[in-house]
């Protein structure tokens, strides 16, 4: 029998308000009622808000609000870890004390038991799971908010790693996101000090993202997309996906054992060149952003094993990025401008990627730049820390109120990430070093008599529709016009100062009328 519309909505109320005094119980624990208290959050949840409002905060001294803030998300649960991680990619909206907290938010939870591993499985393949594999390890090899990993052996003999998605969490995640959004209204309604963070903005860009990492079929079509990529690469393995047996809930891959690029001394047994490895990890890295336009986002290094021969492997392809042909060349321009010590050139790149290249104070920004060449870019180039390098622009951008496109943001801590890894494998690393030809490649290609022609085809393209298009655009307008449906909208700015002055005015006109309508109104009563 169906369930009627009203009990459904009883049900989810029922969840919604348990799970606002489970925040609330939280944040108070944590000493955020300040914060409660601000949001008005105790008016949200009825009965018991009393009790939850007495609750007492657990005194931990020395810690700082940021640092309870990551505690509050820790204890929340896996959607606000996962807000939480990507809050912490995006240091245009996030202060940068609260981007270091928010890093160390770890992705691990207790696993689910195989009864309910056995039940998904079996009903997105429609066979039982001793049919599908002939060997199935019941403990995961790993297990996370989304879901756990699980070793198994088909019958062909091939080894897999066989992902299934944690039960019920499509609802645990749409309930959390209902309330995030809530929340985040909230917070710009009553809190205008964090409105530089954006908060909807910040909450729709995450619901973005972690439908997208729900949906295995994505992640295996990404999987597809970068083996493609690098299919004739010898230096880069990508594990073989069983596209047959995977669906949105589980999907099966090529079990890869390996070594961690962050395991030193496993990799010196293995008798690994560190800096074969780092070099490769770099180039391997600049090859999906300048020539591919799609990028691995989450190259830490738990997601990096290094398999025999020194050949690098990529582990979890949920988070990817994307970047466009525009992109990719002021991208390209950024990078020869910081080589070449040309604020010209960076300031151009900057505005070419924050779609401003009419911005009201460009000598400004171009001074901030050269500034910044000055402090910065004037010592050996294998002195330089991309993470400290980005970090400077993203503080320059947000002075000048310049925004990039959010897949900019992953792709600095990309950046910044192997990096890190480069330089923990060999101290001497040079990534810009790496960078250069990447960025050179591709301002070559794009001056190319290919590139030309072509740009020149997709322009002629662009005319010819437009000069088909006019005549019935044109003849649109007068008709809009003849019928009288045509408005025409102004906007008048800066005109502020002299309304207010005008306001000031009439206001002292209405008084002296008025006061001069008492005083006479007054003496006739007198009189009378």
């Amino acid at each position: 029998m169906a369930m009627l519309p009203g009990i459904r909505w009883v049900g989810r109320r029922y969840r919604y308000v348990n799970r606002y005094r489970q925040i609330i119980s939280i944040l108070l624990k944590h000493g955020l009622g300040d914060f409660v208290a601000g949001l008005g959050l105790h008016r949200h949840i009825g009965f018991g808000k009393r009790f939850l409002m007495k609750t007492q905060a657990v005194p931990r001294p020395a810690i700082t609000r940021w640092q309870r803030l990551r505690m509050v998300l820790e204890e929340l649960g896996p959607s606000y870890v996962k807000l939480g991680q990507l809050a912490s990619t995006r240091p245009d909206l996030v202060p940068e004390e609260l981007c270091e907290e928010l890093e160390k938010l770890q992705d691990t939870v207790p696993s689910f038991p195989m009864a309910q591993v056995r039940e998904i499985i079996e009903a997105e393949l429609g066979q039982a799971v001793d049919e599908i594999f002939q060997e199935f390890d019941e403990t995961p090899v790993a297990s996370a908010s989304i879901a756990q990993v699980h070793r198994a052996v088909l019958p062909d003999g091939e080894v897999v790693a066989v992902k299934v998605q944690r039960p019920g969490i499509h609802r645990v995640i749409a309930v959390d996101l209902e309330i995030m959004a809530h929340l985040a209204q909230l917070i710009e309604k009553h809190i205008h000090a964090l409105d530089a963070l954006d908060p909807v903005g910040m909450v729709r860009y995450f619901s973005h993202v972690i439908k997208q990492e729900m949906d295995f079929s994505i992640e295996a079509g990404n999987v597809e997309r970068f083996a493609r990529n690098f299919e004739s690469d010898k230096t880069i393995h990508v594990p073989k996906l069983r596209r047959e047996i995977s669906t949105s809930k589980v999907l099966v891959m090529e079990f890869m054992e390996g070594i961690k690029v962050s395991d030193l001394d496993a990799l010196t047994e293995a008798g690994s060149d560190f800096e074969t490895v780092a070099s490769a990890g770099a180039d391997i890295m600049l090859t999906q952003i300048f020539r591919h336009g799609f990028f691995h986002a989450d190259p830490h290094p738990g997601n990096i094993i290094i398999l025999p021969d020194d050949v690098i492997c990529m582990l979890d392809y949920g988070m990817m990025g994307t970047l466009t042909s525009h992109h990719r060349e002021c991208l390209a321009n950024l990078i020869a401008g910081l080589v070449r010590r040309d604020e010209a050139q960076i300031t151009l790149a900057l505005l070419g990627l924050s779609r401003n290249e009419h911005h009201e104070h460009i000598e400004a920004l171009e001074a901030d730049v050269a500034e910044f060449v000055e402090q910065h870019l004037y010592r050996q180039l294998k002195d330089i820390r991309i993470g400290i390098l980005f970090g400077e622009f993203i503080r320059l951008l947000i002075h000048h109120n310049l925004k990039l496109p959010p897949t900019f943001y992953l792709l600095f801590k990309a950046l910044a990430t192997v990096e890190g890894n480069g330089r923990r494998l060999s101290p001497e690393f040079d990534f810009i070093k790496h960078m250069e030809p990447f960025a050179k490649q591709l301002m070559r290609e794009r001056l190319s008599p290919r590139k030309l022609a072509t740009d020149f085809y997709t322009a002629g393209v662009n005319w010819e529709v437009l000069l088909r298009d006019f005549p019935g655009d044109a003849s649109e307008i007068i008709s809009q016009i003849k019928r009288g449906r045509m408005r025409v909208q102004f906007e008048h700015k800066g005109l502020e100062p002299m309304l207010k002055t005008h306001d000031q005015i009439s206001n002292r006109i209405v008084y002296g009328l008025v006061l001069s309508a008492l005083i006479v109104g007054s003496s006739l009563i007198v009189l009378s």
